[in-house]
Parts: structure tokens; sequence; C-alpha cells
């Protein structure tokens, strides 16, 4: 029996000690609002593999001061679990505290710092704004046994998180994700509200100055030199988030003026508010509205982005028409893999890319017919860093690896997605194709006359709620001949079908799929003759996302495959009687 959510209310008001939570659940409970505190006290926020995110609310079901604090104490026990028993007694271990320009996110830092040391930890705290790729970074540098960086990264302004890094400067995995969370299930007392702790304890360490060094200095080893020369503009956006600062810095290490740099004045600091843009994500539809106009008063060519958080990346880039292009995540992916192709100097054999499986497959065309080593993973950079991390534990040089939704990482740099070694890659290339007499736009076309032409018709679905989505993702397995499996798709016959949720692939030994199965994950990927797509739930979001790329001997014979099939799909698989809301309408 369920206890009364009275009682539940009652427990929340004896430990919350934030004045500002604490109200917003008094304020239900004289109002007598069962329906909304049941949905914020009744389940406890999910700690997965991307730690916590959520909206800011009181409630156990959000992100707020107690949530943040529980976290915090439940990943301390952990961490000390895991640690070998022959750690001496004085020694105690570190972990790295970092987070971005968010609502609230310097407090719950503050808050998790104090958790951190009040259970025996000693805290690397950078103290001010960071980009969330310095978090794991410092983890690798300074040899920390974990990090904790506070952002929601290009979620909406009443979201925050709690990204948790592990000893290997990599996001967690199992069995740490589910360890950490049974950890978090046992802490019931909060040992200490006191957001001041980093201020006066001697188990806290600035490392802001050195550690940010450090990485600028991984970033100049990053890129070949670039030549002597005019070094041409480019306007640059951090989306009202962190990574102007470190943008400069890296434009000056690669020898650029910073007049080169042309700001977009409305969104170059952190502005939790995110006032011009519905949503602070490059990828939206007219989140670089400013970032153009802004390039066409200085006459640029080219428009860098970052997201808030700065850890993904974006470009666009002005035609010889005088049209403007945003390139989409794989085609910047592409170009990426090039450049790491053509300035790579080991063994071709040895050098390894990644990209995950819902990312383009012309990477591993271009390994097939280049000889080097191309790998598949499921989605989320939690995957890439750790596989490719395996990878060079066996002999391999893994030099790149990159996911669709603008996410680029540089193992040499960091273990996870990083927009600022992004941008610092791509001035680099830039200023190599420009020697080549290419602007990145035809170098892109040259790559698609090597390698094919892919085009993708990449969207998504909002949903109702999780029950939705899995009804949803229930009644495809289910629409085919007899209750089962679809064979079609439109007029397309469907030559693969994998399932990751369920363990199967009808081209798998045995029917077993290649890659790991989550049963608590939808995720449906289909083969047809000129296409391929994938279809999943959101682990982050209220979202069904489609990934469909067709290749064709053209651009717009690609284009024309994918589309078909996105509409095919909305006709026959997202049905307007499930409420889903898609992307753009």
């Amino acid at each position: 029996m369920e206890e009364p959510i009275q009682n539940l209310a009652e427990a929340w008001l004896n430990q919350d000690q934030d004045d500002s939570t604490r109200k917003e659940i008094q304020d239900l409970v004289a109002g007598h609002n069962e329906v909304e505190l049941e949905k914020r006290l009744r389940k406890r926020i999910a700690f997965g593999t991307a730690g916590l995110r959520a909206q800011m609310k009181a409630g156990n079901a959000y992100m707020n001061s107690y949530t943040v604090l529980q976290a915090s104490q439940g990943l301390a026990s952990y961490i000390h679990e895991q640690q070998d028993a022959s750690r001496g007694l004085n020694e105690r271990v570190k972990v790295v505290v970092g987070y971005d320009g968010r609502h609230q996110s310097e407090k719950f830092a503050r808050l998790a710092a104090g958790a951190f040391v009040a259970k025996g930890l000693q805290v690397l705290w950078y103290g001010q704004l960071v980009h969330t790729p310095l978090v794991p970074f410092a983890v690798s540098h300074l040899k920390a046994a974990a990090g904790v960086m506070v952002t929601a990264s290009h979620n909406p302004k009443d979201y925050n998180g709690y990204k948790v890094y592990w000893a290997n400067g990599c996001q967690i995995t199992a069995p740490h994700d589910t360890g950490i969370s049974a950890a978090i299930d046992r802490e019931t007392v909060i040992v200490s509200w006191d957001p001041t702790i980093g201020e006066h304890s001697p188990f806290v360490a600035s490392i802001f100055d050195e550690t940010v060094e450090a990485y600028h200095q991984s970033l100049q080893s990053l890129v070949l030199p670039i030549s002597e020369g005019e070094k041409e503009l480019f306007a640059y956006t951090p989306m009202h988030g962190v990574g102007l600062p470190y943008m400069r810095r890296t434009v000056e290490l690669l020898g650029f003026e910073l007049a080169t740099m042309k700001m977009v004045e409305a969104q170059a600091h952190p502005d939790p508010e995110f006032p011009t843009v519905p949503f602070p994500n490059p990828e939206e539809h007219g989140a670089l509205d400013l970032a153009i106009q802004e390039a066409d008063k200085c006459e640029c060519t080219i428009v860098l982005a970052n997201d808030p958080d700065a850890d993904r990346f974006s470009l666009a880039e002005k035609l010889r028409d005088g049209g403007w292009q945003q390139l989409t995540g794989n085609q910047i992916g592409m170009l990426f893999a090039s450049y790491v192709l053509e300035t790579y100097t080991g063994e071709k054999s040895k050098l390894v890319m990644l990209a995950s499986t819902v990312s383009s497959r012309m990477l591993a065309i271009m390994a097939k017919k280049e000889g080097f080593l191309f790998k598949e993973t499921l989605t989320g950079f939690k995957w890439l860093g750790n596989v490719a991390q395996t990878l060079k534990a066996e002999g391999y040089e893994p030099a790149y690896a990159y996911e669709e939704a603008i996410g680029f990482m540089f193992p040499t740099v960091v273990w996870d997605k990083d927009g600022i070694a992004a941008a610092a890659v791509f001035l680099a290339a830039r200023q190599k194709w420009r020697q080549e007499g290419l602007t990145p736009w035809q170098k892109l076309q040259e790559l698609y006359k090597a390698y094919g032409y892919f085009e993708d018709a990449n969207t998504y679905f909002i949903t109702p709620s999780p029950d939705v989505t899995e009804q949803v993702f229930k009644d495809i397995r289910a629409s085919g001949p007899n209750g089962g499996v679809p064979e079609m798709i439109g007029k397309h016959k469907i030559l693969r079908w994998r399932d990751l949720t369920v363990g199967f692939d009808s081209a798998g030994e045995d029917g077993k799929p290649d890659l790991p199965v989550d049963a608590s994950a939808q995720m449906i990927t289909c083969e047809l003759k000129n296409v391929l797509f994938t279809a999943r739930g959101s682990g982050t979001e209220p979202k069904i996302k489609l990934y469909i790329e067709g290749t064709g001997n053209s651009s717009a014979e690609a284009q024309q495959s994918a589309n078909e099939v996105l509409q095919d799909l909305v006709w026959e698989w997202f049905k307007p009687e499930y409420g889903l809301k898609l992307a753009g309408s």
C-alpha cells in the first residue's frame, strides 16, 4: 500500500532547509494540491548514465538543493566503496566540481562540494564558470576519482543537471550508474547544507588557472601549426553560455588576431534566461539567425556556434549564391574525419574513428576505402569515450569520434565531446582547405564525390509522456503480418530489423544484435535499399527521435529517398491519435 502523499510532504518539509523549495511544498500542501504533490514527491529523480537532469522545482522528482545533496552524498559513498583498501588513511580521494551559467548552477555546485568534503573527499574546485569538457579533462589531468559538472547543456532555461564522470575521464556507464543510484537511495539524512564550505575548508583546492592552461596546451598539440598569412574572418556565438573566454584563448593560441573573430554581442555573455533564442541549441531552427545577421554585417562567410556549456559545435557557411547553409552534424563530422585522416602521421591500420549508430554511414565507407578502423557504438559519448579507451588498450590509436547531434570528440584532449576543441580543429582545417582553394562546403562536395552522397531527414516528435512513448514502440513491434514486426515501410521492403530494446537483429548471428541491449531504452533500426533509419526514445527529453539517412547518385536523390521514408513513418508509425507533435509543426 502506497504511503499517503501527506506523509511524503511532511517528510520533505522536515528535511528541506532551502527556503524557496520549502515554500513551494508548503503552498501545495496549504492548497490541498495532491495531484501536483504526487508529481513532485512520489518518485525520486532517476540517476542514470547521464547523471541527473530535470526542471528546477521542489520535490524528489526534480532538480533542487535536496536532490543535489542526496546525489552528492551517494556518489561520495560509492567512490569510497570503489577505492583501493590500501590507500593511506590520511589521503583523501579527489573529485572535480565545475558549473556553468545556468540558474542555480553555482549554488548546486557549492552544495555538492560541501557534501563531498563532509563525506571525506577532497574537492578540486574550479570556482568560476567553465565549459563542460574542462571537468573530464581535469579528472584525467589531476587523476581524480570522479568529476561532477552542474549543467543542463542546451535544455530550456528552467532545467539543470548533474553530470558525472568516472576516473577514466569518461561519462559513467554500467555498473557505476546502477551502483551510484543504489548508493543515493541509501542516503536519507543530509549531513551538510552549508554552501560556503569551499571558502574555508583545507580540503578544497582551486584548480582553475593550472588546469585551464594545461587544457589549452593540449588544444595546441591537437592541430597542425597554422601557416603564416591572412586569417579569414568568422562570426562566433556562445549562445548566452560560457564559451567566449575559452574561445578567445583558443583563437589567440592558434595565431589568429582576436579581431578575426566577430562576436554576436547579444549572445556573447552568460545569461540563464537565454533571451534571444527559444531553445539554446545551435541545431534548432532559427538559433543561428542573429549570428548570420552579424556575419553579413562584418562580411564573414562562416558562423561558428557553441551551445551554452560549449560541449557542442555547429557552423554555417555563406555560399557563392549569397545564401547561407547550416551544416548538419553529419556533414561537420565528415569534414573533421577528412582533416584527421589527412593529417594523421601514424600507421593507418592502427587509426580508429568512431561514430554512434544514429550517425552517418559515410564514415564507415571512408574507413573501408582508406584502410583505417571504424567502430560503431550506441548513442551517447558515454559509449564513444569508453569504447575508444578499450580500443586504445588493445593497441589502436583512437583519434576522433562524433555523433550527429553536433558532438565531436578528440581523445588527445578529452574523452568526451568538446565544442571548443572542435572549433580549434575547424579553424585549422579551414586554413588548410583554403590553401587547396576550397571552402568547407566545397570540401564536403569533394568528399561526396569520393565516398558517395548521403543526406538525412532527421527530426523528432514531442511526446506527451513516457507511457505514450512506450505504447508507440509496442504498437510498432506488432504492426506487421500476424501481429509481428512490419515487413514494409511504405513501398520499401525492410531488409534488416534491429531492435536493441528486445535484443533482436535479423542480420545478427542467431538473431543477436551487434550492440548492447537495453530493455529500458526504446530503439529500433531498419535498413532499406537506399535508406537506413533509427527511431528511439530520448533519455533526457520528452521526445521520440528519428534519424533517417538516404543514399544516392546525387545529394538530391539521397535527400528524396530520406524524405520519402520520413513521410511514410509519420503516416504509418507515428499516428495522430498518439498526441505526438512533430518538430516544426
